[in-house]
């Protein structure tokens, strides 16, 4: 008997999904319940029985994205390689997700500023450690010679900024696979970095 290994998806997940997706063509202010409610093809007074508020919507997305990048750069940073290896991961990092999950990306970018307190202050906290830990990894590369000294926040921000555009751009339609996206643009800031 064959088994079947897909994962069940709940309302609540196919409402957010579809949130991410409203909020990035709407934007979050102009996005309303009842054109999530339409999207979703539910009534509007019933979509409250899977999420409580648009609130909790932009929450949910917001801290997804953003444990996802804590979790990760968690990982690059205990890796025993070199500090280009450690960018050039967390490059890939911002390029996978923007692949897999664009408008979630799209909406955590763009959106977070209208979290409500006190999650708001929560979330300008996770973003400036993760910012800080990446820091860390240029400030340490240049340390090591590995790459040009510079000023670590221009280098930082540049890198992401950079990158941003991906989650806009980018479709399987487009004539670069996902690998290929990653080495062009690593390969592209990297040798900016390069001693």
């Amino acid at each position: 008997m064959a088994s079947n290994s897909k994962k069940k998806v709940s309302k609540r997940d196919v409402i957010i999904k579809e949130a991410a997706l409203l909020f990035k063509e709407k934007g979050y202010g102009s996005a309303s319940m009842r054109d999530l409610a339409e999207r979703v093809g539910v009534e509007a007074a019933s979509i409250y029985s899977h999420i409580k508020s648009k609130d909790e919507i932009l929450e949910e997305i917001c801290f997804r994205i953003a444990g996802e990048y804590v979790s990760h750069i968690s990982k690059i940073e205990d890796e025993k390689s070199s500090y280009t290896d450690k960018v050039k991961a967390i490059i890939n990092l911002h390029i996978r997700l923007m692949v897999e999950d664009a408008a979630s990306v799209a909406v955590t970018n763009n959106d977070w500023k209208s979290l409500p307190e006190p999650k708001l202050s929560i979330f300008k906290t996770l973003r400036k450690g993760y910012e800080a830990r990446f820091a860390k990894l240029i400030e340490e590369g240049i340390a090591k010679k590995e790459f040009a000294p510079m000023n670590v926040s221009v280098a930082m921000f540049t890198i992401l900024s950079s990158i941003r555009w991906v989650e806009l751009w980018y479709n399987p339609d487009r004539n670069i696979t996902e690998k290929e996206l990653e080495k062009d643009i690593t390969n592209l800031l990297l040798k900016g970095l390069k001693k």
